[in-house]
């Protein structure tokens, strides 16, 4: 087995933070195919020299780590582009900024559990307005919604929601609402684009490396499973921390 090196500069993709609607959606809480093409002492040896690299170099904040993928033989233009959730083990980012747009139960429950929301008056103020929409959008890493909220989206909102990739995941009163957010925060999206390729945040350099391992397991097989030739269709999967060097691992 060939050691695992850091690759040079310029490799990967990062990953965007606009995600388009797109014509598959899967969501699954578990990956398929088989990490046969993936070798495991070549990951965990990669992980460990991410995890040593932050520890010693003493950041002030806890990186996140992220997977690129390099795909091949897909031609965005002609083919489906798929678009695939799964939620992963373990939460990738503890700080994942998320917002309740609720009716006046869970705008309460989202106070006492410190999370941010908008009732239906915030976003009636905000009239469609593109800029305050994007803005909005922006702000945040994803939305939930209460079921009198979600149908009003599209006429209080308009489209740039769903645009931006970020449509709210409905939340009812039978759920916990916190439970709801922990699980939006271990759920990472896979989707193809223009270009051939993507990036998902699979963890932190605050993790336990068993933990990386499992996220990023899970990441990759639940992605290859969306592929059309499954493994034929993977150029190249790169994992690098937010400051850190970047290794192939594939």
């Amino acid at each position: 087995m060939r050691p695992v090196k850091p690759a040079g500069p310029g490799v990967g993709c990062a990953l965007s933070p606009d995600l388009h609607s797109t014509s598959r959606n899967v969501v699954r809480t578990s990956g398929g195919g088989d990490m046969s093409k993936l070798q495991s002492d070549a990951l965990r040896e990669a992980i460990a020299s991410i995890t040593n690299d932050s520890r010693e170099k003493q950041r002030k904040f806890v990186e996140t780590i992220e997977l690129q993928i390099g795909l091949k033989n897909y031609d965005p233009q002609k083919d489906k582009r798929f678009s695939g959730s799964v939620k992963l083990p373990h939460i990738p980012r503890p700080k994942m900024k998320v917002c309740m747009l609720g009716d006046a139960q869970h705008v309460e429950e989202a106070e006492r559990i410190g999370l941010d929301s908008m009732d239906v008056e915030a976003l009636k103020k905000m009239n469609k307005n593109k800029k305050l929409v994007k803005k909005l959008a922006k702000k945040y890493h994803a939305f939930l919604a209460s079921e009198a909220i979600i149908k009003q989206i599209p006429r209080l909102l308009g489209p740039g929601l769903n645009k931006a990739g970020k449509f709210p995941t409905l939340v009812t009163h039978q759920e916990s609402l916190e439970s709801k957010v922990n699980e939006t925060k271990a759920t990472v999206k896979f989707q193809l684009k223009k270009v051939l390729c993507m990036g998902v945040a699979v963890g932190n350099c605050g993790m336990e490396e068993k933990q990386i391992f499992q996220n990023v397991q899970m990441s990759v097989n639940f992605l290859v499973s969306l592929l059309k030739k499954n493994w034929q269709n993977v150029r190249c999967l790169y994992l690098k921390s937010t400051m850190g060097k970047v290794y192939r691992v594939f």
